[in-house]
């Protein structure tokens, strides 16, 4: 198993049809034990039960420092380690440019970037004693290609924000064996975008990605695996594609 005895952390993955989740089943199939942490109104506990007894939901905000320090100490004080991060807590907002209020980007910029770095700089002393880490950070094609999808220019703006930052920490950690990584989906089929995608609007969109399909949540989470494992020994600042080809550059 790619994954044995390796403790993972993964923000935002209480939620059933998500990326989160999917990649904390797919971890904990892979032999990790699994933190998933997430909002209260979330249930992470319900979340975690479902993976199995022996792994661990708690209740956590990525946008209060001291919430995720809380978290981090939970978790140590149960396994004594942590091996893998996965910064996967995100919002979107599909709104246009001159219609973003400063509330609405501080609430969408705070979980995905804030969040970004609060959740990194709780779990990174833990990986700096134990000299070895792993960091995944879920990005987004948006950031890439300046939305287009569904996500409005704040949301780009934060998952761009997300890329610049784990690549500073993989430039500033590598030397501590610790390895940070981003992964880009495309558009996948999550909860967050259900129901979204006008009909008249879904053939435009499907021709415009060469293997023809809206991704599904194992894709991405196949990948995320993948960069937590020692296959991805020697990747670090690395940005996966996981778009079916919706972005060829």
């Amino acid at each position: 198993m790619l994954l044995k005895d390796k403790v993972a952390v993964i923000t935002g993955g209480a939620g059933i049809n998500g990326l989160g989740f999917c990649t904390a089943r797919m971890m904990a199939e892979q032999g990790a034990q699994v933190v998933i942490l997430d909002l209260e109104q979330a249930d992470p506990q319900a979340a975690a039960a479902r993976l199995g007894e022996e792994h661990l939901g708690l209740v956590a905000n990525v946008t209060d420092k001291a919430s995720c320090e809380a978290a981090a100490a939970a978790v140590l004080a149960r396994w004594g380690r942590i091996d893998i991060l996965v910064n996967n807590a995100g919002v979107t907002q599909p709104v246009k440019f001159l219609d973003i209020t400063g509330a609405d980007y501080d609430r969408i910029l705070d979980v995905s970037l804030r969040g970004t770095l609060y959740a990194s700089q709780a779990v990174l002393p833990a990986m700096l004693a134990q000299k070895s880490g792993s960091i995944v950070c879920i990005s987004s094609v948006s950031a890439q290609r300046g939305g287009g999808i569904l996500g409005g220019p704040h949301y780009s703006a934060a998952k761009a924000g997300v890329l610049g930052l784990a690549r500073a920490m993989a430039r500033e950690y590598g030397g501590s064996n610790i390895r940070v990584n981003c992964v880009t989906p495309g558009l996948i089929a999550t909860d967050i975008n259900k129901g979204k995608i006008p009909e008249d609007k879904r053939q435009g969109i499907l021709d415009g990605i060469p293997l023809a399909r809206i991704g599904e949540p194992a894709d991405v989470g196949g990948c995320v695996v993948f960069l937590a494992s020692d296959l991805a020994k020697y990747c670090t600042g690395v940005t996966l594609d996981v778009n079916g080809g919706m972005l060829i550059h």
